[in-house]
Parts: C-alpha cells; sequence; structure tokens
C-alpha cells in the first residue's frame, strides 16, 4: 500500500507545483477508502460525492450505450477524477468499478469552498484535470454519438438495399425460367401462317399499348368484371392459359376492343398461339421493368449516401438547394419512417434560393433533429412528422415537427446543453442537439425549440448567404 505524504503527492504530474503546506491540507482533509477487486465506487445516476485521487490499484470508468459496455478509461495511481471545483455535474454519468484492489483518497465537496478560498494552486490544478476530462469525455462522446448515427443510419440502409437487391436476384432467375420456355412457344408461333402486313398490325398493336401513357386505376369490382370479360372471350375462341393471359392483359392495359382488333389479323385456329406469345411478352416485359426499377432504387440509394456524406469532401460553404440535403436524410432514415408507422409530411417552399452553407454539416443537423422526432413518437407506435421549409426576409426557416408527447416544460432550457438526455441509459450521448446548436450558430443562425403535449417543433434558422 502506498504512503501519503506531501512529498509524494507533489511527485503526481497532476499536483506539480503545488505547495507542500496545500497537499498537506489535502490529505488532511480527505477520506481515506480501501476498496477490493470488483467493487463498484459508484455507478452511473449515484451522487458524485466529490474529488477522488488514486493512491493505488486501478478502477475501470464505463458507459452502456446500445445495451453494450463502452470503456472511457482506466485510472491508475496518480489519476484525479470525480466532482472538481466549478463543475456543475452533481450525478455520475459513468460507472466506477476496481479492476485492481487499491485505496483511493476522496475530497469531500464541503471542503471546496474553503480549498478555493485559500489555496489557488491546489485549486488551479484541479481545475486544470477538469477541463482536460471534459475535453477528452466530450471528444469520446461525440465519436461515440456519431458511430450510434452511423449504425442507425447503416441499418436503415442495409434493410432498403436487400429490397430491391432481393428483387434483382428473384427477378433474374424468375426471368431465367421463364425463358426457358419460349422455344417451345416459338415453334407454335412458327408454325403460323400470318400475311406480312397483318403481323406488323398485331406487334404494332402489342407496343402500342405497352407504350400508352397511363394505365387505367380500376376498383376491385371493376378489375374483376372487366378480367372475367377478358377471359371468357379468349376461352370462347380457344385460347389456352386463358385466367393467366386475361390478368397480364388487364395489368397492362388491354381492354374487349384491344382483343378484337388483333383478332381480325389473326387466322381462327392461330389465336391461341398469337396470344400466348404476347403474353410471353408481356410476362417478359413486367420482369424486366420489375429489375430495372430495383436497379433504379439501389442506384438512388447510392447517390443518396453519396451526397449525404459530403462532408468527406472537405469542401467549404458553398451554394446549395436545402431540401436536397432534407431529402438525402430522409432517405437514410426512411426505414425508420416504415419502422415506426410515421406519416411524412413536406411543407416545402421550393421556391426558396440556394443558401450557401456547409452541405455535410447541415445533413447532421437534419440527421439529429428527425431521428430525435422519430425517438420520441416511437413509444406510440405510430406518428406525423412534417418539415417545413420557408422564407423568413433574408434566411431560410426549417422547421422540423412531431406529434410525440412533448418536452416537458422544466427541462426545455436544458436540452442544448451538452451530455444532457432524455433518453434512457445507453439511447443517447446528449450531444445531439448540443452538434445541431454548434453548427446552426457556426453558419450565423439559431434554433429554437415550441413543445407541449402533442406537438413539438425545433425550428432552425439561419441567413441565405451564410
Amino acid at each position: 500500500m502506498q504512503i501519503v505524504t506531501a512529498e509524494w503527492l507533489s511527485s503526481i504530474e497532476v499536483m506539480e507545483g503545488v505547495p507542500l503546506d496545500q497537499l498537506q491540507w489535502f490529505i488532511d482533509n480527505c477520506e481515506h477508502y480501501a476498496l477490493q477487486e470488483g467493487d463498484y465506487f459508484f455507478r452511473t445516476g449515484d451522487t458524485v460525492k466529490g474529488a477522488y485521487l488514486i493512491t493505488s490499484g486501478k478502477i475501470r470508468l464505463f458507459m452502456l450505450q446500445q445495451k453494450e459496455i463502452r470503456e472511457v478509461s482506466v485510472l491508475q495511481p496518480g489519476d484525479v477524477s470525480g466532482l472538481l471545483p466549478f463543475s456543475r455535474g452533481i450525478k455520475a454519468n459513468v460507472s466506477a468499478k476496481v479492476i485492481e484492489s487499491g485505496t483511493i483518497l476522496l475530497l469531500p465537496t464541503e471542503k471546496f469552498r474553503e480549498m478555493i478560498s485559500r489555496f489557488y494552486e491546489l485549486t488551479g490544478a484541479l481545475v486544470h484535470v477538469m477541463t482536460n476530462r471534459v475535453r477528452n469525455f466530450t471528444s469520446l462522446q461525440q465519436q461515440n454519438d456519431k458511430m450510434m448515427a452511423l449504425g442507425k443510419l447503416s441499418a436503415g440502409l442495409a434493410h432498403e438495399l436487400n429490397n430491391p437487391a432481393s428483387a434483382i436476384v428473384r427477378g433474374s432467375a424468375s426471368l431465367k425460367a421463364h425463358l426457358q420456355l419460349v422455344p417451345e412457344a416459338f415453334k407454335d408461333i412458327m408454325a403460323i401462317k400470318m400475311e406480312e402486313k397483318d403481323v406488323d398490325v398485331v406487334a404494332g398493336k402489342l407496343f402500342e399499348v405497352l407504350g400508352r401513357p397511363e394505365k387505367p386505376r380500376l376498383t376491385l369490382m371493376e378489375r374483376t368484371e372487366k378480367e372475367d370479360a377478358l377471359r371468357d372471350w379468349l376461352e370462347d375462341h380457344d385460347v389456352q392459359n386463358a385466367g393467366e393471359i386475361a390478368e397480364n392483359l388487364l395489368e397492362y392495359g388491354f381492354t374487349y376492343e384491344d382483343l378484337r382488333a388483333i383478332k381480325q389479323h389473326i387466322p381462327s385456329a392461330s389465336l391461341s398461339p398469337v396470344f400466348n406469345w404476347i403474353n410471353s411478352n408481356l410476362v417478359t416485359e413486367r420482369m424486366v421493368v420489375d429489375i430495372e426499377q430495383a436497379s433504379q432504387r439501389i442506384s438512388e440509394l447510392v447517390k443518396s449516401v453519396k451526397n449525404f456524406t459530403h462532408m468527406d469532401q472537405g469542401k467549404g460553404k458553398e451554394k446549395t438547394d436545402i431540401h436536397s440535403g432534407i431529402r438525402n436524410t430522409l432517405t437514410m432514415l426512411q426505414y425508420r419512417l416504415k419502422k415506426g408507422n410515421v406519416t411524412l409530411i413536406e411543407e416545402f417552399d421550393t421556391t426558396l434560393p440556394p443558401v450557401l452553407a456547409l452541405v455535410g454539416e447541415f445533413n447532421q443537423v437534419w440527421t439529429n433533429l428527425i431521428d430525435n422526432a422519430l425517438d420520441a413518437m416511437e413509444q406510440a407506435g405510430k406518428g406525423q412528422l412534417t418539415i417545413r421549409t420557408e422564407r423568413d426576409h433574408d434566411s431560410v426557416k426549417v422547421s422540423v415537427i412531431d406529434n410525440g408527447p412533448g418536452i416537458p416544460e422544466d427541462i426545455q432550457s436544458q436540452i442544448f446543453d451538452p451530455f444532457f438526455t432524455t433518453k434512457d441509459i445507453g439511447k443517447g450521448t446528449g450531444l445531439g442537439l448540443d452538434v445541431v446548436l454548434q453548427i446552426v450558430r457556426q453558419h450565423r443562425g439559431s434554433v429554437k425549440v415550441q413543445s407541449s403535449p402533442g406537438r413539438t417543433a425545433f425550428v432552425v434558422c439561419f441567413p441565405i448567404n451564410g
């Protein structure tokens, strides 16, 4: 066990330069604790009793995030932590577990006033510890906050990419299997004897229907009625697979009149192979369109990611459409919108001019505000998210509004403070809104909150010209 003397304390880097009489006062006014391996000195949420100095052994500081243990640091002999002069923290935001038996000196908070008024050097040494701790802890928390945000975005992005990717795989396999059936149908087609002009009419009719700009929107009853009529017509003319063909013909907007027009140019004995050939083309068309749409969705997601990560380009402020960043953020968070059963309302003023801003930085603003709104509505299992943009003289005003439970009035003044969070332990670091505030201030803007039960609005306002 380390024998604690004023001389030993003066050899510690933290206490270097502090007069020996002040160090002796520190020793005389401290409470001495012996801790065994496995003991907790304190846990998250406990009231911090004062400043403590490790004289022997080791203590591990950690926190829970997303149900995982995140190590903050390991305190060794000579390290100082706990509540320090002028610190506003009262509750511990980490847990301290002894990983190597040892001893601790604890200076109770009741002694702080005397120390501050009598011992300038000792107070200055402890304040220096506090500033270093805040800087290091803030850096760690900001990194964790970014990783948590990245985790949410990557999970949503993986889900969004999985759907179109799976559709492409399914569509490709179905298309391959379908094309293997074509040779049999081809034999029937080759056996047909038709004039060239009739072939042109039939082919022209097929592509004319496919090229129609809008397919009719039918009610379930209307659809059933029309499909039955097409099937009956096909069956009356001995067309094989009449049920499947009727469904596909209706899907692409074929009408009873289209079938009659085609029939006029086809020998009666050849109606079945011709309509099965048309059906084969429609099936192929649908599969190709499905693959095309899925591919476009993946392309759009990749483009959104590229635009969202604009911050990696290392550029300064530039003119940008504010709606582009908001829409890219919504694309990245689309999975959370669907999962939370959230209705999105966009009230965008599309006449707004481009704004001068750090694009990537503002993407962090939209991500934090929208993510917080989704968290607020999560418990209800549904919600309504409104994003409104408008001009306010020479500035742009963006409002993110949710219909969650609201923020209690007594804590509204604290929500922008670093490390303050209303979320459960492990779900938030308390830095999201602090980051929002710093970025908005960097753009000479402001961010305000208006909250009552059933409506919370975060309003960001910043100059158009940065």
